[in-house]
């Protein structure tokens, strides 16, 4: 095993068609994530899945025990792989996450998943700010249309926005392609 951790974050059935907070963009992430993930798995990097839950159980949107919550099929952690449950948009928080990496050694991270604006922004700089090099893949992550002031600000100009912060100062952010080669 490297030193090297694949973070899937939340690609989860809420974000696809059907679920409650459909994303922009998700199919194609998540085939790219499918991507990084088998190719993780090949040069036997660890792979640590991430999966948002409501701590309601009223909760419209990831509400526990929902299919929703569920992780997509397209990319379904196998047995040997671990899920840990997060209730915050930062994915180590109160989640057990640096300890799981700092176990096994990690200190680069790579983060997939949903959405760029909250859990991807949040989990890409927690991990640089605790130290991990981390690298990001843009086209792994979908996100959705967002709305500020009575401003429309569309899905790929919020993506743009939030990779080019995680590029100026937390890390490295490619493509699936640029990854795997």
């Amino acid at each position: 095993m490297s030193n090297l951790a694949i973070i899937v974050v939340d690609i989860q059935n809420e974000y696809f068609p059907g679920g409650k907070l459909p994303l922009i963009g998700i199919e194609k992430a998540a085939k790219n994530a499918a991507k990084v993930i088998e190719h993780a798995r090949s040069t036997k990097d660890f792979v640590v899945y991430l999966q948002h839950e409501s701590t309601d159980s009223e909760a419209p949107f990831f509400t526990p025990g929902s299919q929703e919550v569920a992780i997509h099929p397209m990319v379904a952690p196998l047995e040997s792989e671990t899920v840990l449950v997060k209730h915050f948009p930062n994915s180590f928080l109160e989640t057990g996450l640096k300890e799981l990496l700092d176990k096994q050694g990690i200190d680069e991270v790579v983060v997939i998943g949903a959405m760029s604006h909250m859990c991807i922004d949040a989990t890409s700089r927690a991990a640089s700010d605790l130290g991990y090099k981390t690298m990001t893949i843009h086209d792994a992550c979908a996100t959705m249309d967002l709305e500020f002031d009575d401003v429309k600000i569309p899905a790929h100009q919020v993506h743009a926005s939030i990779m080019a912060a995680l590029a100026f100062a937390y890390g490295t952010v490619i493509t699936t392609s640029q990854y795997i080669e």
